[in-house]
């Protein structure tokens, strides 16, 4: 499985929808480590696998074969409690369309995990500003996401991802919906978590997002196709 170090291990992860008689594989074998504070993209086609593999990475969907450590904790046979409760504390989610509550504001939003964590409203309120202050948003506290910008949503999404000290940050096309000057700077704060030290893995069909990463991973017709660079032993 790997070391104290190891923050994702996927041993010969297949996906099988559709029926016995009539099999539709996805995921043929997949096998993967990632070590902590390593910054990976997922990248391929339509149709390679990656959209299923986001689904098991981040708990929402089981593995038909092959295991799944995440953070030391055999998730591929978890119970849907359990999978909740990894999902809820050992990952950010960091969403293409934000995912955020219309009628909240952004420290609101932001607070969300900590409130369904029974965190103490003073101390919730008290991590959430302090987050959004890191992502450049100390004066957006009071505002709801209609009046922000799309790269001002995308900031309180990751602001909202790191709140529980998530084992890994898991973003699915976290730039699709920006424009390019929006994106450079969205990749370049993703950038800045890495360099302190977050373990972040991206998913992408874009090639030229997925060159911001330090390692990429490139799927094909449900495997893996290349690796740009395995981690350390």
């Amino acid at each position: 499985m790997g070391d104290a170090a190891t923050i994702l291990a996927l041993d010969g992860v297949e996906k099988t929808y559709g029926t016995e008689k009539n099999p539709v594989p996805v995921l043929r074998g997949i096998s993967l480590t990632v070590q902590a504070g390593e910054y990976v993209a997922i990248v391929g086609p339509s149709g390679s696998g990656k959209s299923t593999l986001l689904n098991i990475l981040g708990c929402l969907d089981r593995p038909s074969a092959g295991s799944y450590h995440l953070a030391g904790d055999d998730v591929a046979t978890m119970d849907d409690r359990s999978l909740s409760r990894i999902r809820n504390t050992r990952i950010g989610f960091i969403f293409q369309s934000f995912h955020l509550v219309s009628h909240l504001t952004v420290l609101e939003n932001v607070e969300m995990p900590l409130f369904y964590a029974r965190t103490p409203k003073r101390e919730r309120r008290a991590k959430a500003a302090d987050l959004l202050e890191k992502v450049g948003l100390s004066h957006r506290l009071k505002h709801v996401p209609s009046e922000l910008s799309g790269g001002e949503c995308q900031r309180t999404a990751i602001a909202r991802a790191l709140t529980t000290a998530p084992a890994m940050l898991l973003a699915d096309e976290p730039t699709g919906n920006l424009d390019s000057v929006t994106t450079k700077a969205i990749l370049g704060l993703l950038d800045e978590l890495h360099q302190s030290g977050h373990t972040i893995v991206m998913i992408t069909h874009d090639m030229d997002i997925a060159r911001s990463a330090q390692r990429r991973v490139a799927l094909r017709d449900g495997q893996v196709e290349s690796d740009s660079g395995m981690p350390r032993a």
